[in-house]
């Protein structure tokens, strides 16, 4: 960690040899994820068959995910398949290309390049209307569902295209007109809060509509097989017949190969007692009581949150992960309260999200007639691959670009965002501007009614109430990216007006190339911004 990490964690600088805190930080980063990361795995292990074939969860993704498969292994599939990786291998080239032109105009400056480029006027491009020619954005756009594009359009349109313009014609009167443009006394303290606020209201109504649903299902469950008669002999017709074969090979494939109970037990609890001893010593703020709490409390949210995903494909992480921010932080007061919470938050968030994504590779392997020994021995394998590559990715990005700017490209929003959630477990509401307060709660209950119209509509109207979850992403960031993304949209939604099967085949392709294009070129230009070697270009726009 250097000085931009204590920044974003709230505490400062102990003023020790850059490189070496540097190093530090990424050893102290894999340790951590290596003491975390694998206690998901363990926690629901030998739930997989209540989940699976008991509860019969649908887990949407992994279903898919069987599908696309299975598909592959007839000759139409495979035919498809083919194309369609020729069809990744090309438009990666091009954004790689195009990526890797955008550079050299991009010069030293804060404007420079076509990132900033004004493309609907220099009115609109100060409140961060434009569009940036990003391969990226433009390909989760084509990803994303038009309602969740739309979404974050109309967030943009909403924050800095009115309330952000409103609020600044009130400088000098809700909060000083001479602050930092950084400052959480002043519009960036709207921009950030409000954000939390819908946030913070659209996951605590999923959160409780979840619960309920689990709860509703659990007792349906319970009461159907008190009532209802069991039925064991042979079906007649072939086809239910044949439905019934692949169903008991499934099953018995399923649970041919076995994880015994013991061993995930013994798993859960002996890497449990490892990070409670070991948690304290990264962050020593964070006892070795608040850690053994959590992975106390951890199997439970973690059946929850699976569950949740099992139903409605929705893995929501983050939203128990705040349950033990909150909690850390208030508890652990001043006294290095910001680092406890956002580190409780870290190993809750681990948990719930590996039990959760491993329950839905169980239920994929269920359906291709996988071996699920194997699937939880692949997922060890790339959990520990993952504890390496992160943290070293993270490294090669904090080197070479300046993550947790403001005003740069790697913004970090949710560092800004979760550690002002920390503070305001310890010190409250009382260094918030004026009106900021009021105005969140108006956004938290915002959040909450819409959620209740969208899940009280019928279909026809309910797909077109945007996600509040969606519109609060560029209440901070900007617009340009909302720009991006809706040109994605549109793209698509031409594309499957024109040819709807084209459309279905191939956007994803055409899109993951476009990402992954210009993802490939952040590691030469991370190389060469460490070797300091710049841009050649700035090219940047003014007023005529």
């Amino acid at each position: 960690m250097d000085d931009r990490t204590y920044k974003l964690i709230g505490v400062d600088y102990p003023g020790n040899n850059q490189e070496d805190v540097i190093n530090t930080g990424l050893w102290w980063m894999i340790g951590f994820l290596f003491v975390v990361s694998f206690l998901g795995l363990f926690s629901l292990v030998p739930l997989r068959k209540v989940m699976v074939l008991d509860h019969k969860l649908t887990y949407p993704s992994g279903t898919a995910t069987a599908m696309l498969i299975n598909s592959f292994h007839d000759n139409s599939g495979a035919e498809l398949a083919g194309i369609q990786v020729k069809c990744l291998g090309k438009y990666l080239s091009l954004s790689l290309i195009w990526s890797c032109f955008k550079w050299f105009f991009s010069g030293v400056g804060d404007v420079c390049g076509f990132d900033h480029f004004p493309t609907l006027g220099l009115t609109l491009f100060k409140n961060t209307f434009y569009f940036d020619f990003s391969p990226t954005f433009i390909g989760c756009g084509m990803i994303c569902p038009h309602l969740v594009n739309c979404s974050v359009l109309l967030g943009a349109i909403i924050s800095w295209g009115f309330l952000w313009p409103f609020i600044s014609h009130h400088a000098g009167d809700w909060y000083p007109s001479d602050l930092g443009a950084n400052d959480f006394k002043g519009l960036y303290g709207y921009k950030v809060f409000i954000a939390i606020a819908i946030i913070l209201g659209d996951g605590l109504y999923n959160l409780t509509k979840i619960i309920a649903i689990t709860v509703k299902e659990l007792y349906n469950k319970t009461s159907k097989q008190q009532h209802l008669p069991v039925f064991t002999g042979f079906l007649g017709d072939s086809k239910t017949s044949q439905l019934e074969l692949e169903k008991n090979l499934r099953d018995e494939v399923f649970l041919k190969d076995t994880i015994p109970l013991k061993f995930a037990v013994s798993g859960y609890v002996g890497l449990a007692a490892i990070s409670t001893a070991t948690i304290p010593i990264i962050f020593p703020p964070l006892k070795w009581y608040f850690v053994l709490c959590s992975y106390l409390f951890a199997p439970a949210l973690a059946y929850c949150n699976s569950y949740g995903a099992g139903l409605t494909d929705m893995s929501m992480p983050s939203t128990y992960g705040k349950i033990g921010l909150f909690t850390i932080t208030s508890i652990v007061g001043n006294d290095g309260g910001v680092i406890a919470g956002l580190a409780a938050c870290g190993v809750m968030m681990a948990i719930v999200s590996t039990a959760a994504d491993l329950m839905q590779d169980f239920k994929t392997g269920y359906l291709t007639l996988s071996s699920a020994k194997s699937m939880f021995v692949t997922q060890l394998l790339g959990t520990t691959m993952g504890c390496v590559i992160a943290p070293l990715t993270f490294w090669l990005f904090w080197t070479a670009f300046d993550i947790g700017d403001p005003d740069g490209l790697y913004k970090a929003p949710y560092a800004v965002i979760y550690r002002e959630m920390a503070i305001l477990g310890i010190e409250g509401f009382a260094q918030l501007p004026k009106h900021c307060l009021a105005l969140c709660y108006g956004f938290f209950i915002a959040a909450i009614i819409v959620n209740l119209i969208r899940d009280s509509t019928p279909p026809m109207i309910s797909k077109f109430i945007p996600l509040p979850m969606a519109m609060a992403c560029p209440f901070y960031i900007g617009a340009y990216f909302a720009i991006d993304m809706f040109v994605g949209t549109v793209i698509l939604f031409v594309w499957e007006r024109v040819n709807k099967k084209d459309a279905d085949d191939y956007s994803g392709a055409v899109a993951s190339g476009l990402i992954c294009g210009d993802g490939i070129w952040t590691i030469p230009s991370a190389i060469l911004s460490i070797l300091r070697i710049n841009p050649p270009i700035c090219m940047y726009f003014g007023p005529s």
